[in-house]
């Protein structure tokens, strides 16, 4: 039985491997590909794309949860260990296009658009023009972006690094996300230990998840980069670290904006005591990062009025719903309030944001990591977009803290729903795509039952139990 564990791991490894390998392989002709390698959704080689990349996920999906079994059992692996694991996985993605998402042309676009001087917070892709913004997504190609300047800045480092060539661009921004996931797990063991959590569980559930893989790697987002400063940013703030911590903080809310409710949590985890000088020292010392960045970078504060960008009317989340159901309703009544309704619900979401982030902090009092965690959490949820890969906002932290087992088992489950969420090429549903997702996942589910099935037929008999009649 000692020699189990290790090979159960094993098992895991090499099942995870061969899904992402799935996926890195079906990516080539399926994924979200330059569009001079489009393919016919209808020709051969893309129909096997679109089946080999769902076969490949629910594979992974099928060994992060018997991983997570192994890390539950009675010799669980080290975190080194499952590190090891988690590099295996993301090893095939390195050099796969880009997967689920066509956000990382947006990236490169507009850091080829700060290289031209063009301001970012003005105007989309489509002012730069050329091959790059034609690569971008028709929805984005005439908004700004609402990213700060840290990311606008690693952006146009690599535009000047790869001049432009869309190949080395890819690869640079999947070497940015690599990083800051190595970065997440770098921090996750250690915040799991300040929150009385298993370090092991935690990376299982916020490193090794399907969600990482499938977006932070294989799509290449740069929530990556964000989560991974925010990450180390609370670990230095635990310590003696605390300026370090409110720095690093602050630059992660300088690539997305979410990561500044981290300063809640620097100031919650230095106590009660002269808590009036630590809200003091953190507000001065995140003002003046953010005044040095920004001067440095020299792309100014038109951010903070461009976070209204992923705000459109194609996006899904819970108020967008209702903002167009009651348009809709409105319209047919022949009220001329339906143009409000979107704006409307998106305004009440927010009141339910912030509501739900002061109960959280001022009346359930958890610890500060796990108040983080699930204050992220709701800014997903009820923000005016929410994408698959948000849910890693809350969900990074919530695998470091979360106080019990149940906690964890949802959101596990939904992290497993919503890895299927979303189709290889990121273009919106098809249905002759959805059939064959459905198809490719099917047919992982009846290998991975074949497999269960010759499993069993080569375990041993178990001996017959001296005194025991038939």
């Amino acid at each position: 039985m000692l020699a189990k564990a290790p090979l159960d791991l094993h098992r895991c490894q090499a099942l995870g491997l061969i899904g992402t390998a799935f996926l890195a392989l079906g990516g080539e002709t399926a994924g979200a590909l330059p569009t001079r390698d489009f393919l016919d959704p209808g020709s051969a080689r893309a129909v096997l794309g679109v089946v080999g990349v769902y076969f490949g996920v629910v594979l992974l999906i099928a060994a992060w949860v018997l991983l997570g079994k192994v890390v539950r059992g009675p010799q669980p692996p080290t975190p080194r260990a499952l590190l090891l694991v988690l590099a295996a996985w993301a090893a095939p993605l390195l050099l796969a296009p880009p997967l689920f998402s066509r956000d990382v042309y947006s990236y490169l676009a507009q850091g080829a658009m700060v290289d031209a001087h063009i301001d970012v917070y003005a105007h989309g892709p489509a002012q730069l023009g050329g091959p790059l913004a034609d690569e971008v997504a028709p929805v984005w190609q005439q908004t700004a972006t609402p990213y700060g300047p840290v990311f606008l800045a690693v952006a146009s480092a690599l535009s000047g690094l790869t001049r432009g060539e869309i190949p080395a661009g890819l690869l640079g921004m999947r070497l940015v996300a690599l990083l800051g996931v190595g970065l997440m797990a770098a921090a996750l063991p250690r915040l799991a230990r300040h929150s009385g959590a298993d370090p092991a569980a935690a990376l299982w559930l916020g490193a090794l998840n399907p969600l990482v893989l499938l977006h932070l790697v294989a799509g290449a987002h740069n929530d990556a980069i964000m989560l991974g400063l925010l990450g180390v940013g609370l670990v230095a703030a635990r310590g003696r670290w605390h300026l370090l911590g409110v720095v690093l903080i602050t630059l992660a809310a300088l690539v997305k904006a979410p990561a500044v409710l981290g300063l809640l949590a620097v100031v919650a985890l230095r106590g009660r005591r002269g808590v009036v000088r630590t809200v003091l020292t953190t507000t001065g010392v995140a003002l003046a990062t953010t005044a040095a960045v920004t001067a440095v970078t020299g792309t100014g504060y038109g951010w903070i009025a461009a976070l209204k960008t992923p705000v459109s009317p194609h996006n899904w989340s819970p108020t967008s719903v209702l903002g167009r159901a009651t348009g809709a309703l409105l319209k047919d009544l022949g009220s001329g309030l339906a143009p409000l309704a979107m704006p409307v619900w998106h305004a009440t979401g927010l009141v339910v944001t912030v509501l739900v982030v002061l109960f959280i902090w001022l009346r359930l009092r958890p610890g500060p990591i796990y108040a983080l965690g699930l204050s992220l959490g709701a800014v997903a949820v009820f923000g005016p977009a929410i994408r698959p890969w948000y849910a890693l906002w809350g969900l990074f932290l919530i695998a470091a803290a979360a106080p019990n087992g149940s906690v964890r088992h949802r959101v596990a489950a939904a992290s497993a729903v919503l890895a299927l969420a979303v189709l290889p090429s990121g273009g919106p549903p098809d249905v002759d795509q959805v059939v064959l997702a459905v198809s490719g996942g099917a047919l992982a589910l009846v290998v991975l039952w074949q497999a269960r099935q010759a499993a069993r037929a080569e375990e041993p008999a178990q001996p017959p139990v001296l005194g025991r009649t038939a």
